[in-house]
């Protein structure tokens, strides 16, 4: 049988990654795909809702154009889903070729499209055919989890790899799931023209953030029309004279589609796992911080083996793995330095501890925060004045963690996210030189807010008399 330095089972992010990288470093590879090259990110992920979230923000600042003085630009009204999903994959057809099997085969990589099956720890089985491999990473990623409501399956639902083939807006919009993913297209769908309903499980949409900041978010989807029903699972769904009926809290509401984003789950099916003797269970593939599986050359990355299902998180596991299969000097997975990004409208981004998380640890903090109302930049761009950022940080001023409710929060905290990793304390940030008039500047004001929270009344008093024997 042909024999690799790796056999990598998945060709989403993390996987591509890995083949990669070990491709150009001179090893062997073995790249096995049973459906689409780019995996999640590109085909049903990323890619797809950002470029559908660009369109329907299109449509959103054509409709708010008079907030800034802007004349004859009138609400464009309900958009042809067809011509929207035309330019969603149209960006996707421009990232394609990175993804592709011509370029990875380019770069040295031996890719299998069909269903790769672990016979044991070293043998990979894909379609009648054996490899071996002295490593085996497993990438195969997550699908939607989908609740067992009745009448769910009957009445039919989208899911995040359904929801871009729709070519006909829907009049009614029920999502299941007020989390990211739901709150995300959501919010889309009601800006291309749709009316939205979104239920939510939890206490409050978002629910993995502080409620202050999921606050802020909610307000923003009411008020564009977006109706939420926090605490609320729906009891069973019917077909009623062409419409899927959703039973909810006592209420029947009549909708055209059905967006299930209730969370998601590692795929693991068919992987062979228990012959290779790689330990799993509901939540995925088993790790530890170098990302091996209990078998000692099995590997897993992303969203298969968590613990966060997001890309950047799949891409830097993967380069975990490349160091250790690759050389003698072991790497670690950073959890504690992952910066997740929430893109809707505003955006929310977040690093390391939040507020509650830092209470309900009982760890010793401090909040600051500074809102954008304060930021020229922000006011000129026509700024919500209730977005804003906040630092949870030690009494000293070193970092534990950092949230931002902005539109461009994702971009904005990468400052903190450095900042927190390296260990810069909120006074340096302070004392560090922002241009003016930027967004960026709420980095600064966030280190002016901690150096504020040193000056107690002691320390003025004592300063004040100091100052007033100077002036003699």
């Amino acid at each position: 049988m042909e024999r690799y330095n790796v056999i990598v089972i998945g060709a989403g992010s993390g996987g591509l990654v890995v083949a990669a990288g070990a491709a150009g470093l001179g090893a062997r590879v073995a790249l096995v795909e049973k459906h689409k090259m780019g995996g999640d990110c590109l085909n049903y992920g990323c890619v797809p809702s950002k470029a559908l979230l660009r369109a329907a923000k299109a449509a959103q600042e054509a409709r708010e154009a008079h907030r800034f003085g802007v004349r004859g630009v009138a609400d464009p009204g309900p958009q042809d889903a067809k011509t929207v999903m035309d330019w969603v994959r149209a960006c996707q057809a421009k990232i394609a070729p990175h993804d592709s099997v011509e370029r990875f085969t380019g770069l040295g990589v031996e890719v299998f499209l069909g269903a790769g099956r672990l016979r044991n720890s070293h043998e990979v089985e894909v379609d009648g055919k054996t490899l071996w491999g002295r490593h085996v990473v497993i990438a195969t990623g997550s699908r939607a989890f989908i609740p067992e409501t009745p009448g769910l399956k009957e009445a039919g639902f989208l899911t995040n790899e359904t929801v871009f083939d729709v070519e006909t807006l829907p009049g009614h919009l029920v999502v299941f799931g007020g989390g990211p993913i739901g709150c995300e297209l959501g919010q889309a769908f009601r800006r291309l023209g749709s009316k939205v309903t979104i239920l939510s499980s939890r206490e409050h949409v978002v629910p993995k953030e502080d409620p202050d900041v999921a606050a802020v978010l909610a307000k923003r989807l009411r008020a564009e029309g977006i109706e939420i029903l926090d605490k609320a699972k729906a009891d069973r769904v019917e077909l009623r004279d062409g419409k899927k009926i959703v039973h909810v809290a006592g209420r029947e509401l009549a909708c055209d589609a059905i967006l299930v984003s209730a969370g998601r789950r590692a795929v693991v099916d068919g992987l062979g796992l228990d012959a290779a003797g790689v330990a799993h269970d509901g939540r995925g593939v088993t790790i530890d911080a170098n990302c091996r599986t209990n078998v000692p050359n099995v590997w897993a990355v992303g969203d298969v083996a968590g613990p966060f299902q997001f890309t950047h998180w799949a891409g830097h596991q993967a380069r975990v793995v490349i160091q250790n299969i690759l050389f003698p000097v072991k790497a670690k997975f950073d959890a504690d330095n992952l910066p997740w990004t929430t893109f809707t409208d505003p955006e929310i981004a977040h690093v390391g501890l939040n507020e509650s998380e830092a209470k309900r640890r009982d760890v010793e903090h401090v909040v600051v925060s500074s809102d954008f109302g304060h930021n020229d930049r922000a006011i000129c761009d026509g700024t919500d004045a209730d977005h804003f950022a906040k630092v949870i940080a030690t009494p000293k001023g070193k970092i534990l963690g950092a949230t931002i409710v902005h539109p461009h929060a994702g971009d904005l905290l990468a400052e903190l996210v450095l900042a927190k990793k390296h260990g810069i304390s909120l006074s340096k940030l302070s004392g560090t030189i922002h241009a003016y008039p930027t967004l960026s500047e709420i980095g600064r004001a966030l280190g002016d807010a901690y150096r504020r929270t040193t000056l107690t009344p002691g320390t003025k008093a004592r300063l004040t008399k100091v100052y007033a024997w100077l002036r003699r």
